[in-house]
């Protein structure tokens, strides 16, 4: 049995790097395989591909070739990352189409709780901003904010979009809560911060 790895190879900057999650990975490989009863007739093996473009960064063009050609390649039972949310998504697609199970620590993005279609074999072990709504709409309920929500993130709209992706989570489970009105302020480096605090002021309270 084969287990296709993408992560980003050398980039440290994110939680699931390849020299973060290799040594796991080998470690978990050599367990299971040392265990004859867990998959009797089996052997338990890894390939890797990289996720990173020529700048290091998540690629959505990247992960999904690689996901392609190690599945061509090496006919994997199952897929270990991407963990970037637009390198997870097109790999996720495409290993659902497979009927492939995807096992990733990121993809938090609320698009993945989805389980109907494209993301229904894709497991997230980490943790996901739809939880982030829920603790926020539970904060809400037991301070009795009942009326308006204003969300105010950076966003650049070039890299993975991180503060954009925990605010969607909240955006979409805090109007579960009856009557309670959600807006969102998005700033940018070199955005006008005397607008924003006029913002949080009409409309934050």
């Amino acid at each position: 049995l084969t287990l296709a790895v993408v992560l980003p190879q050398h980039n440290l900057t994110y939680p699931w790097a390849w020299p973060r999650v290799g040594p796991a990975v080998r470690l978990a490989t050599a367990a299971v395989n040392s265990r004859r009863d867990l998959l009797p007739g089996f052997t338990l093996g890894w390939v890797f591909g990289n996720s990173e473009d020529r700048h290091g960064v998540c690629s959505d063009i990247a992960a999904p070739l690689v996901a392609v050609d190690l599945r061509l390649a090496h006919h994997p039972a199952a897929f270990l990352g991407p963990g970037c949310v637009y390198s997870a998504a097109p790999v996720a697609r495409f290993t659902s189409h497979w009927q492939l199970p995807l096992i990733t620590v990121g993809a938090e993005a609320h698009g993945f709780d989805d389980k109907s279609k494209e993301f229904a074999l894709t497991t997230r072990a980490g943790p996901s901003h739809r939880k982030l709504g829920e603790l926020g709409v539970q904060l809400h309920r037991r301070f009795n904010w009942t009326r308006r929500a204003l969300l105010v993130y950076w966003d650049e709209g070039m890299d993975d979009r991180p503060y954009y992706f925990a605010a969607e989570g909240l955006y979409m489970q805090l109007p579960t809560l009856r009557n309670l009105t959600v807006g969102h302020v998005v700033f940018r480096h070199g955005g006008n911060f005397s607008f924003i605090i006029q913002e949080i002021k009409a409309k934050g309270r």
